[in-house]
């Protein structure tokens, strides 16, 4: 096969085709920016998992003058009952899952809470009494809080006892389907960009018919015929998936790590070693998809 002219052939079909190419290039370029920013959104609630769930507390709220309840029917919890919640998370059978563990006064959660609330009316309408007087644990395993919260739900004294992880779980059911929905986007968008590859390809044969049958008389293969097309297509596709890849890039560095990242301290973010791992993940199912969309393209036309 002389590479020479097959790839003047492909180039020939290229220049013919220019107005189909840019618009493969273009569906192909917003499909896999979706794949992309999917891909780098899985990426994100597992960083984001790693990170908070090891941070992720348990909380021991005391009762309140407010606190409804079997456990508080006393009003505020006393001092009595402070004192025996603490010693149950120095006993033996709650210390061996206990890291450390530090008891929030009310003065101390309201303080907290007018930071939290520094912007909001409604910090002026709670006092310190109505706020928790609260235990926060921290444990070797956070995946063992179920043991803490067995142990003390239902002692005198405390209205409740919470995993903070069942509030990550629902921020990352949110960022999940949102995630799928950029896959699901992506998805279409790739069904498009292979039915556009593959028109592409057949209005190119048509436009050379009287060139391919003069080439079937003398006798070339249907493999020889079939690679210009093939890389006509792989062409326009690789180049959607560049500009995809860069947008990842640029998407990353400018918004993740430059917006976000002086904006959110305290959060893990994906950083441009993500990115860059995404990036050939995207040419190859973009060369992927242009190779199988021509070369089915091509091999029915050839069939007619």
């Amino acid at each position: 096969m002389r590479l020479g002219l097959v790839l003047s052939e492909a180039a020939n079909g290229l220049r013919r085709n220019a107005s189909m190419v840019v618009s493969v290039v273009l569906v192909t370029f917003i499909s896999l920016t979706f794949v992309g920013a999917a891909i780098l959104m899985q990426m994100q609630i597992g960083q984001m998992k790693n990170f908070w769930y090891d941070k992720a507390q348990v909380g021991i709220y005391m009762c309140s003058d407010i606190s409804p309840g079997e456990t508080c029917t006393g009003g505020d919890a006393s001092p009595e009952q402070i004192a025996a919640v603490e010693a149950q998370l120095k006993s033996p059978t709650l210390a061996s899952f206990i890291d450390n563990y530090y008891f929030e006064t009310h003065e101390q959660a309201f303080e907290n809470f007018k930071k939290q609330f520094a912007d909001n009316p409604v910090a002026d309408y709670v006092t310190a009494d109505q706020l928790n007087q609260t235990f926060w644990v921290n444990l070797k395993d956070p995946s063992q809080s179920a043991v803490l919260v067995e142990s003390l739900s239902g002692v005198a004294g405390v209205e409740n006892v919470a995993d903070q992880r069942k509030y990550l779980d629902q921020i990352f059911s949110v960022l999940n389907v949102a995630s799928y929905t950029a896959i699901g986007i992506a998805g279409l968008m790739l069904i498009a960009a292979a039915l556009l590859i593959a028109t592409t390809i057949r209005l190119s044969a048509f436009s050379r018919r009287r060139e391919l049958g003069i080439m079937r008389l003398v006798g070339a293969s249907n493999r020889f015929i079939q690679t210009p097309f093939i890389l006509e297509g792989v062409f326009a596709a690789l180049l959607g998936s560049l500009l995809a890849g860069g947008a990842i890039v640029a998407l990353v560095y400018f918004f993740v790590q430059g917006y976000l990242g002086a904006r959110l301290t305290g959060f893990a973010l994906v950083g441009m070693d993500d990115a860059l791992v995404v990036v050939p993940i995207l040419l190859v199912v973009g060369a992927v998809l242009a190779a199988f969309s021509a070369n089915f393209a091509i091999t029915r036309y050839l069939k007619v």
